[in-house]
């Protein structure tokens, strides 16, 4: 197998999921210029994200088994096509529903790049690099965020809703043919790929979700990705700039540090979850209770939160990012290689499903206080914001007992077949431990 070929192809692979990301985040930080150009309630303007994730996440399992029949190639180069076309049609819409529709399209291509660039890497790669490789992809991915938040923005300051649009659009194009001329899905030509008949493919499905392990990952992932995705995605830029009264500069500059925390999390992370493969559903919940805190900080904070307060959110939300990849593992670890891709599907779906449910309720909520007395200037006011945000820690709630929930049938299940999880006390100071006798070791290699 050829190294450096293979490593060209995962750059391909991973340069089309950048350019995807990209376009799943250039509304997020067009959200006020939207709200004038298609005169949008704020429900209304929730649904252009919320059909895009709906698209996204209805499709994942389906696109699991696309993957499978036609390989990876096929798919990524679908997805680009889409989402330059979701582009264009939302750069000349003009009413809500035109610009849905591109949105729709946008999602729909979205929803084929992530899950066809993981399954580039067992085909290409050695598998112990795969956890690794899938790490960095995800990654390198959310860089995508930054060309939304910097290029794409000052585009759409300086040039105007249309161009900014058509730019994304292109961006797409090249990813395109970047794929076409790079990617293959086998190092080996002529490879063949086992389509699975549609009784195999309900059973697989069957299967995946029974497994404890499945459904431990799909609410990991419900919890802990959707807060992130729903402030860089939609309601994230807006908050800062009209309810924070942070300037545009400052809220970009905190979208940026979202992904640089993203980057820098995301290798501590793989480590742990390398170090500590029965704590992982500890990281879940602790993560999710350090986003519940900074959302509570902020939230109850007497006034605009000062910037330094903000920064500890975007933080917190950043870090649930790769935290929501130790979901994809428990799919890894608690399935087969036969259904690995549906396992990822069903998993995947948890938080983008969190995700459009609380950007749906946010605008709602912002609207519902809009028709109780608050004047029109008053709908993306600081108090009613605030109210309006407070809805994902329903959500969050909902989330930690579901995970809660699976990991004790997973550990149930887990002590039937001879595997018992110590208490965390006890892990703490076995790691204590080990960590002194390291210590006490090099101390006597270096005497």
């Amino acid at each position: 197998m050829n190294s450096s070929r293979a490593l060209l192809v995962w750059a391909a692979g991973v340069a089309a999921y950048l350019v995807a990301v990209t376009q799943r985040t250039t509304f997020g930080v067009a959200g006020l210029e939207a709200t004038d150009r298609f005169s949008a309630s704020a429900s209304q303007l929730s649904i252009f994200t919320v059909v895009q994730l709906l698209v996204y996440a209805g499709l994942q399992v389906p696109v699991g088994v696309l993957v499978d029949r036609w390989g990876p190639r096929v798919l990524i180069v679908a997805g680009g096509i889409l989402m330059a076309l979701g582009q264009v049609q939302l750069a000349f819409a003009d009413s809500v529903g035109a610009g849905i529709v591109g949105r729709l399209f946008v999602g729909a291509g979205d929803a084929t790049t992530f899950i066809s660039v993981l399954r580039l890497l067992p085909a290409w790669f050695e598998p112990r690099r795969i956890p690794v490789l899938t790490q960095w992809t995800g990654i390198v991915g959310q860089l995508g965020q930054i060309v939304s938040v910097i290029p794409f923005v000052a585009l759409l300051s300086t040039y105007g809703w249309q161009p900014a649009f058509l730019a994304a659009a292109a961006l797409s194009v090249v990813a395109v043919v970047l794929a076409v001329a790079v990617i293959r899905d086998s190092p080996l030509a002529g490879s063949e790929r086992a389509a699975q008949t549609l009784r195999q493919t309900g059973t697989s499905l069957a299967e995946a979700w029974k497994q404890p392990g499945t459904r431990l990952g799909l609410w990991s992932h419900f919890t802990i990705q959707f807060p992130g995705t729903v402030f860089v995605l939609m309601w994230g830029y807006p908050y800062l700039v009209r309810a924070e009264k942070v300037g545009e500069g400052a809220a970009s500059a905190l979208m940026t540090l979202f992904v640089a925390v993203g980057i820098a999390c995301g290798p501590f992370l793989g480590r742990y979850v390398g170090r500590h493969p029965l704590r992982r559903s500890t990281m879940v919940l602790a993560i999710a209770a350090l986003i519940t805190g900074a959302w509570l900080a902020v939230l109850l904070y007497p006034g605009p939160a000062p910037l330094p307060l903000l920064v500890l959110l975007v933080v917190a939300l950043a870090v649930g990012g790769p935290g929501s990849m130790i979901a994809f593992d428990f799919a890894r670890t608690f399935n087969p290689a036969a259904r690995m891709g549906t396992a990822t599907g069903i998993v995947n779906i948890g938080g983008f499903m969190a995700s459009l449910l609380s950007m749906f309720v946010i605008g709602v909520v912002l609207d519902v206080l809009l028709g109780s007395g608050y004047s029109r200037g008053d709908l993306y006011a600081l108090h009613s914001f605030r109210l309006a945000m407070a809805a994902q820690l329903v959500v969050l709630a909902v989330g930690v007992v579901a995970v809660l929930v699976a990991r004790r049938r997973v550990r149930r299940r887990m002590a039937e077949q001879g595997v018992v999880v110590p208490p965390l006390r006890e892990a703490l100071a076995r790691e204590r431990r080990r960590r002194r006798d390291t210590r006490v070791a090099r101390r006597g290699r270096a005497g």
